[in-house]
């Protein structure tokens, strides 16, 4: 069995993560946010300044074709802008729900996303766009 080293701003994700003791976590500090049980901050962002990651997976709030894709919090968007720094690959997690919506604050542009996963429930034209942007794609059952 492979080692897995997880860099995670996400309390949930890493508890979940740390259940198998192949999974190395390295939990990200900084201010905690109440509604997602991340953390954001300076803090976060001083200790990936110094890592290279192989794949990053990101959840977010929405993509829009001709802006980007979003959260709802300035402090998240920050984050992950540096993540993605860091990230060989972007590898964007999104349900069907989350095309064609706009959270608040950018996270990156259509261009900065190597893959989607997203559910069966996504629209074929929502799939033939993201085929035009060149993504690959994979529909979760």
């Amino acid at each position: 069995m492979h080692r897995l080293t997880v860099v995670s701003a996400s309390l949930p994700v890493s508890d979940i993560l740390s259940q198998d003791e192949n999974n190395d976590i390295i939990q990200l500090g900084g201010m905690l946010r109440h509604s997602s049980l991340s953390v954001v901050g300076q803090y976060s962002k001083q200790i990936l300044a110094n890592c290279s990651f192989s794949k990053l997976f990101i959840g977010v709030d929405g993509i829009d074709f001709n802006y980007g894709f979003t959260t709802t919090d300035m402090r998240e968007a920050e984050l992950n802008q540096q993540m993605m720094r860091a990230a060989q690959k972007v590898i964007v997690l999104a349900d069907a729900s989350k095309f064609g919506k706009r959270g608040f604050a950018k996270i990156g542009d259509i261009e900065d996303i190597d893959m989607i996963i997203t559910d069966a429930g996504v629209n074929p034209s929502i799939v033939d766009q993201i085929n035009e942007h060149g993504i690959n794609l994979i529909i979760a059952e």
